[in-house]
């Protein structure tokens, strides 16, 4: 039998979009993620972000390619308090440490992020949705305009979407800045997550963290056409693989990640599922299927390319149940270390230029983990054939 036929990636420089997804102070990863692009000259024509990975795409679109690392290394020393200056944030006590420092962050809330409100919720009235919570983060609305030039966000230089759930339908929105003008406020919406942080009006809608629908925002580039080549990173801060639980502290840990992270590895795969099924049905029309409906919203007879790079965090030991909360500095640092070294390890790889797409695919996903790239070549199948290791 002879190969199959194969489409080469076209000769064009590909756009770029980077996706962040939601995770808190996990968030810190997303910073070594863009330092690593920025440092090869890759510099995303369209950011999209969920909760924290809203925070700081708002940064990143928010500001000149050159000034983005800083800013966002700025972003997160301001709201974050100094370590605890005591022997615990030694190695053999690492854990410790985190559940101290989340701990802190429970009673005293995070500089220039949230502060808690000086009545518990439970013993308060009804009251409108944005008001009622544990902690008040209208601290960040000074925080994002500090950080983000939202006209430089406005004059759309950089795509940038930011999911958020309208509480009333229960629908994740993306607010956009080709379709809008965004606000502090947008940026705040897509992390106002319940119950320690009340809804945020947009509009005169109440809107919830984009999380309680969907953890990663790569809804926003299914349906986009006019990309010829279209290479997206999709930056997951939860790992759905891990070691067995030992403790109560390990399992619920545990218990969080699989939560998240079964929710992303899935929904990419469905995207991909997606977008392969309307290629597949694009080939049948040019070769004069009559009985092939056309493909709602993508009449484009041209052949596109989709790249999703799916980039894992895997944290070091040592994690609280409540790490998402646990803003230390040498935390910080720590994922912003494991951010930089996963993108090298794709940046590498480059498997949107070195894998060969076959014809019968509009979609690649391209899996990073454990300083490895796996291309599944069928993510759409029930069983996904591994292609091993990208040399």
């Amino acid at each position: 039998m002879g190969a199959k036929p194969v489409s080469r990636p076209p000769p064009t420089k590909p756009a770029l979009a980077l996706m962040l997804q939601g995770g808190g102070a996990l968030g810190a990863y997303h910073i070594g993620a863009y330092q690593a692009l920025a440092e090869h000259d890759l510099h995303p024509d369209w950011v999209a972000g969920i909760s924290i990975g809203a925070i700081n795409a708002a940064v990143i679109a928010g500001n000149r390619p050159e000034n983005r690392v800083a800013r966002l290394t700025a972003l997160w020393e301001a709201i974050s308090w100094p370590d605890l200056p005591t022997p615990l944030a030694l190695t053999a006590l690492h854990t410790l440490h985190n559940m101290a420092s989340n701990a802190e962050a429970l009673l005293f809330g995070q500089p220039n992020f949230f502060t808690p409100r000086p009545v518990n919720p439970y013993f308060r009235p009804p009251a409108p949705p944005q008001d009622v919570s544990f902690y008040d983060i209208s601290p960040m609305l000074e925080t994002l305009r500090r950080f983000a030039d939202f006209s430089l966000i406005n004059d759309r230089a950089v795509r940038l979407s930011l999911g958020a759930t309208d509480i009333a339908t229960g629908d994740l929105r993306f607010f956009d800045n080709r379709c809008q003008r965004i606000g502090p406020e947008h940026v705040l919406a897509s992390g106002s997550l319940p119950p320690g942080f009340p809804a945020t009006l947009v509009e005169g809608r109440p809107y919830w963290d984009g999380a309680c629908v969907s953890n990663t925002p790569l809804d926003a580039v299914v349906d986009e056409p006019g990309h010829a080549h279209l290479v997206v990173f999709v930056i997951d801060l939860w790992d759905a693989a891990g070691p067995l639980p030992e403790t109560m502290n390990e399992v619920l840990w545990r218990a969080k990640q699989i939560q998240y992270a079964s929710r992303t590895a899935h929904h990419v795969d469905a995207v991909a599922t997606k977008i392969n099924l309307r290629h597949a049905l694009r080939l049948l029309q040019s070769r004069d299927a009559p009985e092939v409906a056309t493909v709602p919203g993508d009449p484009a007879p041209a052949e596109r390319r989709l790249d999703i790079v799916h980039i894992v965090y895997r944290p070091e030991a040592g994690q609280s149940p409540n790490s998402d909360a646990e803003f230390s500095r040498s935390s910080i640092a720590e994922r912003r270390a494991a951010g930089y070294r996963d993108l090298q390890t794709a940046l590498a790889a480059e498997p949107w230029v070195r894998v060969e797409k076959p014809a019968h695919l509009g979609a690649l996903v391209h899996r990073v983990e454990r300083q490895t790239v796996k291309t599944l070549q069928e993510p759409n199948l029930r069983s996904m054939t591994d292609r091993g290791p990208v040399a």
